[in-house]
């Protein structure tokens, strides 16, 4: 049972043929994009399937064109009830244009406190920025999507009601490790972030999402079966607040 909750389809050599392939497999992947141009795009293939969805998103790194992009936000809003991957990125790569990404930031969150929606959070060196702003605008279902920030501040994101969810380069570094040992396995969620993660020399596909499962079967001493029921479990708690 594999449930990917942060998943680049349409950025794979052939989206296409991996969402026909999860979909056979009975996954459920939240497809994220990271403009709504590529939303739109990808909208009619999604569709006709069950268990995937596509996300409405607006990557922080991509601020260039966020103004340009965020009528196309607006009209798409009611399409989808996932939205991401949006948030914050104070990193090296993304801190020169802070700016123009918390307005924008801003801008999404005016437009979706008052409705029902579920968040996959980008949050790299600005997690506190991140849940500052969520936590002003009364966001109730927020995914925090590879975690990296401090673990002190785990602690406030889940008093907050918000989730995690991991993917299989968090299990190999002895950071990701910590932060994943200070979340309860009833805020967990899994991702694959493909194909932006590396697993045994290749792009990362939904299926390695067992690694993790694996992992936390180890980590918590529970059996592989008790982790998917409580990931399970987990996911449909935020669908429930989508109804």
């Amino acid at each position: 049972m594999i449930i990917d909750t942060h998943c680049h389809i349409d950025l794979y050599d052939n989206p296409e043929s991996l969402l026909n392939e999860c979909e056979k497999s009975g996954f459920t992947v939240l497809s994220m994009t990271n403009l709504p141009s590529h939303f739109e795009m990808g909208y009619p293939f999604y569709k006709s399937h069950k268990k995937i969805r596509i996300a409405l998103g607006m990557h922080p790194l991509y601020s260039e064109k966020h103004q340009e992009e965020f009528p196309i936000f607006l009209r798409n809003l009611n399409k989808t009830s996932y939205i991401g991957e949006i948030g914050l990125d104070f990193s090296k790569e993304g801190y020169s244009t802070k700016d123009q990404q918390i307005v924008t930031f801003t801008q999404i969150l005016n437009n979706v406190s008052s409705q029902s929606k579920i968040l996959s959070i980008h949050s790299r060196r600005a997690e506190k920025e991140v849940l500052d702003l969520l936590l002003k605008h009364k966001i109730q279902s927020a995914i925090f999507h590879w975690y990296s920030g401090s673990i002190s501040l785990i602690q406030k994101i889940l008093e907050a009601g918000y989730y995690f969810s991991i993917n299989p380069a968090m299990i190999l570094s002895e950071n990701g490790k910590k932060i994943i040992s200070q979340i309860p396995i009833d805020r967990i969620l899994t991702e694959s972030d493909g194909p932006f993660v590396e697993t045994e020399k290749r792009r990362i596909h939904p299926r390695d999402i067992i690694k993790v499962i694996e992992f936390i079967s180890i980590a918590r001493n529970i059996s592989v079966a008790q982790v998917e029921s409580q990931i399970q479990e987990n996911f449909n708690v935020l669908i429930k607040r989508l109804k």
